[in-house]
């Protein structure tokens, strides 16, 4: 129980705007990774990873705006249907605002169970914007939300991490 409260207490740096900014940037990055054959339906949305993670962890900070910039981005680097990522981001950030009290007091397993559903409904938002334009819903969009939601305690992790105050070199 006490290791419970101690990790909950734990300090973390302020937040900086650049270093929310450069965690998205590398997040589009990742999306851009090259992904063929079979792999193409297991990729994950890195940027709705983040997105996701900053919208829980300071919602006064990054919100539906940003999300919908960051959601641009994407659909001008995918060379995807513009405003596509835009739309699911958006949704996804708002639900996030949400839910993030409630999902935040889960620990990180229990967490992802609790954003599988989040991820769920983005990717429902590519699949009818897909329907729209192509008239089917390919199945294989569903695959990410759940390899997405798997990652959701590795990023945790890293973006914590980051976020933990460095001991100076002369105290060790």
């Amino acid at each position: 129980m006490s290791d419970r409260i101690q990790q909950d207490q734990e300090f973390q740096l302020p937040v900086n705007r650049v270093f929310i900014a450069a965690s998205l940037l590398v997040a589009l990055l990742l999306n851009w990774l090259p992904w063929q054959g079979i792999w193409l339906a297991f990729r994950p949305d890195f940027v709705a990873l983040v997105l996701l993670y900053w919208c829980m962890h300071k919602p006064y900070h990054v919100g539906i705006s940003i999300a919908w910039t960051v959601g641009i981005l994407a659909d001008v680097a995918d060379a995807s249907l513009f405003g596509q990522h835009a739309l699911a981001y958006s949704v996804l950030a708002f639900s996030g605002i949400v839910f993030y009290r409630r999902i935040l007091m889960f620990n990180l397993h229990q967490q992802a169970l609790q954003i599988f559903p989040l991820f769920l409904l983005a990717y429902t938002v590519y699949a009818v914007v897909h329907w729209q334009l192509h008239g089917n819903i390919p199945w294989e969009y569903f695959i990410g939300s759940v390899v997405s939601a798997l990652l959701w305690a590795p990023i945790t992790i890293l973006l914590q991490a980051l976020r933990r105050p460095r001991a100076a070199p002369d105290q060790t």
